[in-house]
């Protein structure tokens, strides 16, 4: 018998994958946690049903989150990852030198631990003693009210605006991410499909233009997620990414998809998004 695993991207459109065997299957006070072993995808984080990451193509979207930021910044040192259970962005953050804090809040200690246990490719920075990691299991959006002028880049590294993420595309979280940066700081989040998301994308553009000087988005190919278009934003106080200098992005940085070329055509938009933050 054969079996698939299918996450309904929208009300008339899923993506199924044929999987070897479930893994894991388990639920927190928050949420439904599985891993499964897919044929094309490998072994996958679901949560809610919802396709978070795969070994097959994690590497795009943990990099692109992480490095692009991190290099719009001139000197980052102190940087928080919000969510991120499963340790994918926080191991690309611990890459950079001029980073000497690296907290991570996250509010579902199961997605740790399952991901420490069945996907140690992704969840590495977890299992090891890095100094510069301070790992928190406990509520983003309430850690961001209780914060003030403390970091440089926050990355919020979120799932859909659905049951625990909900909060995290509010414009009162947008006030308070603001209200934590430094004068000079700045954030960037995943902001969804730019096919199947563009009325949360506009609100959310709206919302983070009220309060940032510069708001870019930008984009990536990632097979797993809807419509394999994913994008990101980025609020930021002083530094826009357009005009940020990539003489500086090491040539033998470790990554599999982030380059410097990257770092200044994901910026470059088709016309359809264009329209969508304009």
């Amino acid at each position: 018998m054969e079996l698939w695993y299918t996450e309904y991207q929208t009300k008339n459109l899923g993506l199924a994958a044929r999987i070897k065997e479930t893994l894991y299957s388990g639920k927190s006070e928050f949420q439904e946690v599985a891993v499964v072993e897919a044929y094309e995808f490998g072994r996958m984080l679901v949560l809610d049903g919802v396709f978070q990451t795969s070994i097959f193509d994690e590497f795009i979207y943990h990099e692109m989150i992480a490095h692009v930021p991190l290099f719009v910044h001139p000197d980052p040192k102190t940087v928080l990852v919000i969510g991120g259970g499963d340790g994918g962005t926080i191991r690309e953050v611990v890459k950079h030198q001029s980073v000497e804090v690296a907290e991570m809040v996250e509010i579902d200690g199961l997605v740790v631990e399952v991901s420490k246990k069945y996907l140690p490719e992704i969840s590495s920075a977890l299992n090891e003693n890095n100094p510069k990691l301070q790992l928190k299991i406990g509520d983003g959006i309430k850690h961001m009210q209780e914060v003030e002028n403390k970091y440089d880049v926050i990355i919020v590294d979120c799932s859909d605006p659905i049951g625990p993420g909900k909060g995290l595309f509010t414009h009162e979280f947008y006030t308070n991410v603001h209200k934590a940066l430094k004068p000079d700081g700045l954030f960037v989040q995943q902001t969804e499909s730019p096919f199947y998301h563009q009325q949360l994308i506009q609100q959310l553009t709206t919302d983070i233009t009220s309060m940032f000087p510069i708001t870019r988005l930008y984009l990536a190919n990632i097979p797993l997620y809807p419509g394999g278009l994913h994008c990101f934003t980025i609020g930021s106080k002083k530094y826009d990414p357009i005009s940020s200098d990539i003489g500086r992005i090491p040539e033998n940085l470790d990554t599999r998809y982030y380059n410097r070329e990257l770092q200044k055509s994901c910026f470059a938009l088709p016309n359809f998004v264009k329209k969508l933050v304009r």
